[in-house]
């Protein structure tokens, strides 16, 4: 049975995608709430735990959940979760120590870095046209880093919005790291598969962070912290979902959907306001972002009608 309803399409496909951008902000929004009195390993844990009941629900409603856990690379997966694990143990810390914008812009970094990992490690072949892009929006990092980086040798800007700069872009460079992992298990694994043992490792893996500081949650962080669960794994489904319906260079440029958001909720609910070199570098990273977007849909494009001029007409 399926989750969604039959309709299909990219414009639906974009609509899920919108959706599961929300939430991810939603489960952002709370994470930064919680940031002063919940340790981020804590918070990866119950992020994780608390994703996998909507999961389950969604792969049984599918008819896939005894089938997700067959896997001929359990080693993988292991790789992925602990990749995974330190890339959102990084990017809640982020959450807590800058403005939801900037650790939102950092974040940008990370589709960035995996293209160039994917071809370090992966073999996919990189263009001059994609490379300048990339350096293009690597460059629109170091201007929203700048500032902060300052401390280092002026002291004029706080240590820990230093820290949690680095700690955003040390994310971004795990999450792109994550992304190769996954690219890599896509070539034998299940989506499925791919989406439960990544919850089931971190999980577990993000246990590890228990002697360095949990703390008893208060009735607010409790709620915030199974509600971050419920976000994660929702978001899970609802980005799952969108590439069912829609070409992935038709969706990946709706991600840059979260920054206007990231601007409201971090001026509105927190009080942030955003700094010119912060939007002068988001600027950057969204628009090389966008180019190397459009330029894998021509590139499909291209492909399309190769195939197409050599497959035989009957």
């Amino acid at each position: 049975m399926e989750i969604e309803p039959r309709q299909s399409g990219p414009l639906y496909g974009i609509f899920l995608k919108i959706c599961s951008v929300t939430v991810f902000m939603a489960m952002s929004i709370c994470i930064k709430a919680m940031a002063p009195h919940i340790p981020p390993g804590e918070a990866v844990f119950f992020r994780s735990l608390f994703a996998i009941p909507p999961i389950l629900i969604w792969l049984a409603w599918r008819g896939q959940l005894r089938d997700s856990y067959k896997t001929d690379n359990p080693m993988g997966h292991l790789w992925r979760g602990l990749v995974g694990v330190c890339a959102m143990f990084l990017v809640f810390s982020a959450l807590g120590l800058l403005p939801l914008p900037e650790a939102t812009t950092i974040g940008y970094a990370a589709p960035l870095i995996a293209t160039v990992l994917a071809a370090m490690f992966l073999g996919e072949r990189l263009r001059i046209y994609r490379l300048s892009a990339v350096f293009a929006g690597l460059f629109g990092v170091v201007i929203v880093l700048a500032p902060r980086m300052s401390v280092l040798d002026e002291g004029d800007v706080d240590t820990l919005a230093a820290i949690g700069a680095l700690c955003a872009l040390m994310g971004a460079v795990f999450a792109a790291m994550a992304q190769v992992f996954v690219r890599k298990l896509v070539q034998t694994e299940a989506t499925a598969t791919i989406v439960i043992y990544f919850s089931l490792t971190a999980t577990v893996i993000s246990l590890l962070t228990l002697p360095f500081g949990w703390v008893v949650p208060g009735p607010r962080e409790a709620v915030l912290l199974v509600c971050t669960g419920l976000f994660g794994g929702a978001g899970q489904i609802l980005l799952t979902a969108s590439y069912r319906h829609a070409e992935t260079s038709v969706i990946a440029s709706f991600e840059y959907v979260s920054m206007l958001m990231a601007l409201a909720v971090g001026y509105f609910l927190f009080d942030e306001v955003p700094t010119i070199a912060m939007l002068a570098g988001a600027a950057l990273i969204v628009a090389a972002g966008l180019v190397i977007v459009y330029r894998e849909h021509r590139l499909g494009i291209e492909r399309a009608q190769a195939r197409k001029v050599m497959t035989p007409q009957g």
